[in-house]
């Protein structure tokens, strides 16, 4: 789905995001969660598009309450004076790359569910939900919220 522009440079693909947050490019996200070709530009792509409506979901009253305090974008907010520069922004792409790529390894289950792959499968669901806790930390950090594990046994 990359497209090749004049000259045979590749454009990214960026989906848009609501204002007050940063768009999302493709390649940074296959870059970081190290993505193979398995996984294709649309699929990684709808996966991006879910993480980013959850990660949004959450931040809806920190957005606002941001709003209210004169901040039209999550770049604009200050960092805590013990952070660099540009922490809530890295934190927010974190949340939804982690929540993204913990989707397409639940997807990715069915690839090969016998022998080998169903261990790889298993061992993969331990990543999944490490990727889901880090999104879900990423996203306490930037509400300035404590990071809670809670576990019902």
């Amino acid at each position: 789905m990359s497209l090749i522009a004049a000259g045979g440079t590749t454009e990214p693909i960026i989906i848009t995001n609501a204002v007050f947050f940063p768009d999302l490019n493709l390649q940074e996200f296959r870059d970081s969660m190290r993505l193979d070709g398995t996984v294709t530009d649309e699929r990684a792509q709808h996966s991006l598009e879910a993480a980013m409506f959850d990660a949004n979901r959450s931040l809806a009253e920190y957005m606002q309450s941001q709003k209210d305090l004169g901040f039209d974008a999550l770049e604009d907010v200050p960092d805590a004076d013990w952070q660099p520069l540009g922490t809530n922004v890295r934190l927010y792409l974190r949340a939804v790359w982690c929540l993204a790529k913990a989707n397409l390894i639940e997807r990715y289950r069915d690839y090969d569910a016998t022998g080998n792959g169903h261990d790889q499968a298993d061992a993969m669901d331990i990543t999944g939900d490490d990727l889901r806790r880090d999104a879900a930390w990423a996203l306490s950090d930037i509400r300035g919220a404590n990071r809670t594990t809670v576990e019902l046994i």
